[in-house]
């Protein structure tokens, strides 16, 4: 039985018990002025005590239906002055909860968790407007100012080269931004996985790594691989970027001469797959926020990114019902273990 019918038969219980409380004093009230010789036992024009008594009836029903309507619709009372509250853009309002499992009380209990949530969104949509401005903001100054160093004709040449490369710099960094908000909006607005196949999972994550072999050999990082063959019916343009973006951050975050080692295998619920690096992890704070959007756990923007990769990450792996966990601890790295259906 759904809510709204019960919350229907809860009102017309209390019409009921209105209905026959009222009745009831209303004949109790007469058999006293019987018992005590006010009224005589009705003898002439019967019709005249059922009007009075109905009349009586009428007084006692209201009072009752006054005092209960007070008590039963005072929280919707409420609940109707803090939505208006919430029509003009304010989520700080809340409804006093009421004790018990009635209807009511489970409304007001989801009205203050859905304004709670609309409150979350709202910090949240305003922080990703802070943090695009910013990210977009930062080299769009740097590439006016080297611009306008570069119209110094009196620049030297190892000057005027250096000047370019932070402009080339800067807009791949621009472009690399849009790219990643473009791709992130995509995958948030898609509720379904489409353009299934089935391939070879292993020679995928080789792919990926073998297309990230510039960065990892710049840095002279160690890779060990530990795939086993496994087929997956799944999108593979989406889960490409997924593993790209993993190791991709691996390597970022891990030193020279470091190692990452990536293993990939059946479960028995699924498939694991698990990249470990020993760079220099991250603390607790860290761990909880870096799937946000925009969030980069080096404040000293050493390391090129721009905090989108691994909520694209999350993401992909929210669309195909899987899992992802991370683990780190301080100077001992950080491992990524995600979780997902073979189909």
């Amino acid at each position: 039985m759904n809510r709204g019918r019960t919350l229907n038969i809860q009102m017309v219980f209390l019409v009921f018990y209105i209905m026959i409380s009222s009745g009831v004093l209303t004949g109790v009230f007469f058999l006293f002025l019987f018992a005590i010789g006010i009224l005589p036992i009705p003898r002439l024009a019967p019709i005249l005590y059922p009007l009075v008594a109905l009349l009586v009836s009428s007084i006692i029903g209201t009072s009752i239906s006054a005092v209960a309507s007070e008590r039963v619709l005072k929280p919707l009372n409420q609940l109707i002055k803090a939505t208006k509250v919430v029509a003009t853009g304010d989520f700080s309002v809340r409804v006093e909860e009421i004790n018990g499992h009635s209807e009511v009380g489970n409304l007001i209990k989801n009205f203050n968790h859905m304004v709670e949530e609309l409150g979350s969104i709202e910090m949240f949509r305003n922080g990703f407007i802070n943090d695009f401005s910013h990210e977009f903001k930062t080299p769009i100054v740097s590439i006016r100012g080297f611009a306008k160093q570069l119209q110094n004709d009196n620049l030297s040449p190892e000057k005027r080269k250096e000047y370019t490369d932070i402009i080339i710099s800067e807009s791949e960094r621009l472009a690399n931004m849009s790219a990643n908000v473009l791709l992130l909006n995509k995958f948030e607005n898609q509720q379904i996985i489409t353009n299934k196949t089935e391939y070879e999972l292993d020679e995928q994550i080789r792919d990926c790594v073998i297309l990230l072999e510039k960065q990892w050999s710049k840095k002279n990082i160690e890779i060990n691989l530990d795939l086993e063959p496994i087929k997956i019916y799944s999108n593979q343009e989406m889960l490409s970027h997924l593993f790209i973006n993993l190791i991709e951050n691996a390597i970022k975050y891990t030193n020279d001469n470091g190692h990452i080692s990536i293993c990939c295998h059946e479960a028995v619920d699924g498939i694991q797959f698990k990249i470990s690096d020993d760079g220099n992890g991250m603390d607790e704070n860290t761990k909880k926020r870096i799937f946000d959007k925009f969030f980069q756990g080096d404040k000293s923007h050493a390391v090129k990114g721009n905090g989108l990769g691994l909520s694209i990450v999350k993401r992909i792996v929210e669309l195909c019902k899987g899992d992802i966990v991370v683990e780190s601890e301080i100077s001992k790295g950080t491992t990524f273990i995600v979780k997902l259906p073979k189909s």
